[in-house]
């Protein structure tokens, strides 16, 4: 039953070279430190090219976190945040989807799990459409935000700083750039 079910709908690939998963964290309670993930990818299923129905289960590897520091890199890695010796993955399932203006706004919203902590959360995806690029493929475009708690999951290491406030913000903002490749 399951197989004539997803013979139905139309798979989607992330094309990695023209995406990006990224995150902001205030630091020094001022400035935002940036960093992505290298490593992700997701299965995904719409009918057609109706998004609203999509079923997404999306991964990354913790451990391919890249802040341009090697050694905020490691920390992240470490015990103290990811854990990745212990959590190869970090995972996310949509599975409802709101139209917010009936022009490709929308909020996505799905169960995130990281160090084996799941929670549900919100995202803010804006559609830019379905194209086709020079080769003949299909594209789907999307950016994707949205804020947690790094708490929630965790995360919780922080350091007090001499003048008052702490080093790191608990919040964290998510900003990814998607596309997507039709699978034939």
């Amino acid at each position: 039953m399951e197989t004539a079910e997803v013979s139905t709908k139309t798979k989607w690939g992330i094309d990695p070279t023209h995406s990006e998963i990224g995150f902001k964290v205030k630091h020094l309670m001022v400035a935002n430190v940036r960093g992505t993930f290298k490593e992700f990818d997701a299965s995904i299923y719409a009918t057609g090219q109706d998004f609203m129905t999509t079923e997404i289960d999306f991964w990354l590897n913790p451990a391919s976190v890249d802040t341009r520091d090697e050694k905020r890199d490691a920390h992240l890695k470490g015990t103290d945040f990811f854990d990745t010796d212990n959590f190869k993955e970090i995972n996310f399932i949509a599975n409802t989807y709101e139209s917010v203006d009936n022009d490709g706004s929308y909020e996505l919203y799905g169960d995130l799990t990281i160090k084996g902590i799941t929670k549900r959360i919100k995202l803010d995806v804006e559609f830019g459409g379905v194209v086709k690029d020079p080769w003949g493929n299909e594209k789907a475009v999307f950016e994707i935000n949205g804020k947690l708690n790094r708490k929630d999951w965790g995360l919780v290491w922080n350091a007090a700083l001499e003048t008052g406030g702490v080093l790191l913000s608990e919040d964290v903002w998510i900003s990814c750039e998607v596309q997507l490749v039709k699978q034939t």
